[in-house]
């Protein structure tokens, strides 16, 4: 397990925190900017916006042009990327430790000194809108979107990361950096890094390269209210594509690991009880899966099923029955299992430096702390099947949303689906 003294936090006046973890035994530093905004920091017409900036701050600054950028990282065999989700989006490089500060100038610069040429941006904006088409060609990824909005309508928190192609083709240069300006501040960026590294050198690089970032508070998002509603596409697919999920709980909540866990029992691996019943023994489907999503205010947990037209109609009855036994009883022996998955899936993540530097982002962002890996394992090892009952029995008898994707006829009427789980 990572040792405490090797993590250190230091927040500069500006706001700027910046978290490190030296890694013995490794050669190389992992460091990302990681920003505490995305998708549901959005207004309506800013839909899109945090995943369009994400694509803009490789294409150029005041010093470096797009292609300048990817060859001066690659000339050293560094990598670099970046990712967008609904509640941040992250800037990250993983160097060899003598290229570390060329990583932290080229981080800083991004988010700095973007210049958003206009060439550039509507070069990329084509390119967004392809990845949106490619999104809505690919069913068992765009259900996930049509589920979150069917459960978050007509907010920030139901919206699609990728926005709308009519969003993206009407969206000005000023928003992407009126949105930059005010959500890019100091105080909502933690500076990672983990790997062979000392903080000092960290804590420089950032009071050098990223002394620019606006020190203006961000103002909070607007609250996730779980609704609940039902979606379905009829398309000319050989699979009907569907998802079924319920409120659930955020990362702070007292649930949350038991939450975890009932995820990880029910359809977290080949073991897990909708496996074994649904693919296992009934042959209904090719993939079949359970997830717990929290957010900072709440959280969804889901079922993802892709089946046959013809086997749907015995796929919903067999699920909902699952839903129900797990909240009669648990045995030791399957949590004992899932317990084992989510440790090792903790424990094999530390042994990289990208991961373990986003969870140290991810840590100061949702719990204003580090998270001994101790204390995370101890309440992994403290959840009961009596709590993981609970935890099941709060979620499955919340009002249910629905999305289906394909040829679904054959699949309940969301009134029905909720009146069988209430039976």
């Amino acid at each position: 397990m990572p040792s405490a003294k090797n993590i250190q936090l230091t927040k500069l006046p500006s706001g700027l925190t910046i978290v490190t973890e030296r890694m013995d035994r490794v050669e190389t530093v992992s460091l990302g900017a990681y920003v505490a905004t995305g998708t549901r920091h959005e207004t309506a017409a800013e839909n899109g916006v945090s995943h369009f900036l994400e694509h803009m701050a490789f294409k150029g600054t005041e010093r470096r042009s797009a292609a300048g950028i990817a060859e001066e990282i690659e000339a050293v065999g560094g990598q670099i990327n970046a990712y967008t989700a609904r509640e941040q989006t992250a800037y990250y490089v993983k160097v060899l430790k003598e290229d570390t500060a060329l990583g932290a100038d080229i981080i800083g610069d991004i988010l700095t000194h973007s210049t958003f040429d206009p060439e550039e941006l509507e070069r990329e904006r084509g390119v967004i809108l392809q990845e949106i088409g490619q999104a809505n060609d690919t069913p068992d990824d765009i259900i996930f979107d049509h589920f979150q909005e069917a459960a978050f309508p007509s907010q920030p928190m139901g919206r699609p990361v990728l926005g709308t192609e009519d969003g993206i083709r009407a969206m000005p240069r000023t928003t992407l950096m009126g949105y930059m300006r005010r959500h890019y501040s100091a105080g909502n960026v933690v500076l990672a890094a983990a790997g062979a590294l000392t903080h000092e050198a960290i804590v420089d690089l950032a009071q050098r390269h990223f002394a620019d970032l606006p020190t203006a508070p961000a103002g909070p998002p607007e609250a996730g209210l779980y609704k609940g509603g039902e979606f379905r596409e009829a398309r000319e697919l050989d699979q009907v594509h569907i998802v079924l999920g319920f409120p659930a709980v955020g990362y702070g909540h007292a649930d949350y690991y038991p939450t975890l866990l009932l995820s990880t029992l029910l359809g977290g691996g080949m073991s897990s009880r909708l496996f074994q019943e649904i693919r296992e023994k009934r042959g209904l489907v090719y993939s079949i899966y359970s997830f717990a999503q929290p957010y900072m205010d709440a959280g969804l947990f889901g079922i993802y099923a892709g089946t046959g037209e013809s086997e749907a109609a015995e796929l919903m009855p067999v699920a909902l029955e699952e839903l129900r036994k797990v909240q009669l009883g648990v045995t030791e022996a399957e949590l004992a299992r899932a317990r084992a998955q989510v440790k090792a899936s903790l424990l094999m993540s530390l042994e990289s430096t990208g991961s373990r530097c986003e969870q140290l982002a991810r840590q100061v962002q949702i719990f204003g702390r580090i998270i001994p890996t101790a204390e995370t394992v101890a309440k992994i090892t403290a959840v009961t099947t009596d709590d993981v009952v609970r935890a099941a029995a709060g979620l499955f008898r919340a009002a249910p949303t629905l999305a289906t994707m394909g040829p679904g006829t054959r699949i309940p009427a969301l009134d029905t689906i909720a009146g069988q789980l209430a039976a």
